[in-house]
């Protein structure tokens, strides 16, 4: 380890460099010797880990120094209802926020005890839109015009550099000069962002030599990805995804300790009128804790949480009782690729028997977006039971402090 200390003190060698001479469970241990040296911070819990890390270094994470573990709590079981996720699910939750696991178990409880969350993927996409400058407004008419022309032309190009994604939707959208192709695609098990990257920058060169229109990024923010855009809300992204369940009124009072009255007020007050009083895009209680800690747990790109937390929670009377639903227009989630290929992830989605490629392709995707709109559904159920019942401050006392 001394030489390649020496070398790094000196410059000789970068940080970057160190998988090129050493396998990488030393090139991560030299690295972190160093970091400690230079900061004069121990790293000893750092470095103790069990993924392995041949792939990660290579795939999830560059200049790696060792891994944080974050706590691994598990709720249900979950009773689902999907087309994709049928039976009862145990949901792995990653997080350090007390109270959460033990709310969404509650959540679990109540829906297990209703008969099962109602799922449906009602939208499947991902996409990609780059943006190109036009010498004029008319000239970016023309650039638009022509891809309405080509939509065949332009699939057989973007599908010509995968084997899986395939190109389902076009939306051209003109702004002055600047002229947004947003390309959307069915990626199958795959989260797709690469797949659909790198389909989407061959498809500019197409439409640039074509029209002659100027590429200026190959993301145009009108994808939306991973902030928060009206235009996932509406047209979806990802996997779109919906989660109900009819509540009795003498569930509501034994598990949820509150009645549907009370239910259907806090949501209209708090998630409906107060998210838009605050010019919000997200209309629900806290579907970002559910989405975030299955997220980490799963090997899903965490940053995507912000997409999923545009989510429309809605609770509808249905006679003496409740039909509470969750709408989930964006949620970017894959068992392929990515994270859900480190040791710990991995061992999260055998759990719920969506580790790896489904049968047929898309499958397990879609099974898993199932799962987490029942979780979110979940933790909404409980959240406004809990604040119906006047029990938020008590529960975080107890659980959270």
């Amino acid at each position: 380890m001394d030489k390649y200390l020496e070398r790094l003190r000196s410059g000789s060698l970068k940080l970057y460099a160190l998988e090129q001479e050493l396998p990488s469970d030393e090139a991560v241990r030299v690295r972190r010797a160093f970091i400690e040296e230079k900061t004069g911070t121990a790293l000893n819990r750092v470095g103790s880990y069990t993924i392995s890390t041949e792939r990660v270094v290579k795939k999830n994470c560059e200049n790696m120094i060792g891994a944080v573990q974050v706590p691994l709590g598990v709720a249900g079981p979950l009773l689902v209802n999907g087309e994709y996720a049928k039976g009862g699910f145990y949901l792995p939750l990653a997080t350090t926020e007390g109270a959460l696991v033990a709310s969404v178990n509650r959540g679990c409880s109540a829906i297990t005890h209703a008969g099962g969350a109602e799922v449906r993927i009602v939208h499947d996409g991902m996409t990609r839109a780059p943006v190109f400058a036009a010498r004029s407004v008319p000239h970016a008419k023309e650039i638009a015009d022509w891809v309405e022309k080509h939509r065949p032309l332009i699939a057989e190009t973007a599908e010509s550099t995968t084997s899986h994604g395939k190109l389902t939707d076009i939306v051209t959208t003109i702004a002055g000069t600047s002229v947004f192709v947003r390309l959307e695609f069915d990626t199958k098990d795959a989260m797709g962002m690469n797949m659909v990257t790198i389909a989407s920058a061959k498809v500019s060169d197409l439409i640039a030599e074509a029209t002659g229109a100027r590429l200026i990024a190959l993301s145009g923010n009108l994808c939306t990805d991973k902030k928060p855009a009206a235009v996932n809300t509406i047209r979806g992204r990802g996997r779109s995804v919906v989660a109900g369940v009819y509540l009795a009124p003498e569930l509501i009072r034994d598990v949820l300790k509150t009645d549907a009255a009370t239910l259907i007020e806090v949501n209209t007050r708090k998630n409906l009128v107060g998210s838009a009083r605050a010019g919000a895009l997200g209309f629900n209680a806290h579907a970002a804790n559910v989405i975030a800690a299955m997220f980490i747990a799963c090997g899903q790109d965490p940053a995507h949480v912000v997409e999923g937390s545009t989510a429309m929670t809605t609770v509808d009377a249905a006679g003496e009782g409740v039909y509470v639903a969750v709408t989930i227009p964006d949620l970017p989630v894959g068992t392929v690729g990515g994270g859900t290929g480190v040791d710990t992830q991995a061992e999260c989605l055998s759990l719920l028997g969506v580790a790896g490629s489904g049968t047929p392709p898309g499958a397990h995707a879609k099974k898993l977006a199932e799962i987490i709109a029942g979780g979110v559904l979940a933790g909404e159920l409980s959240l406004l039971g809990a604040l119906g019942a006047q029990h938020l401050a008590r529960a975080h006392q107890q659980l959270g402090r």
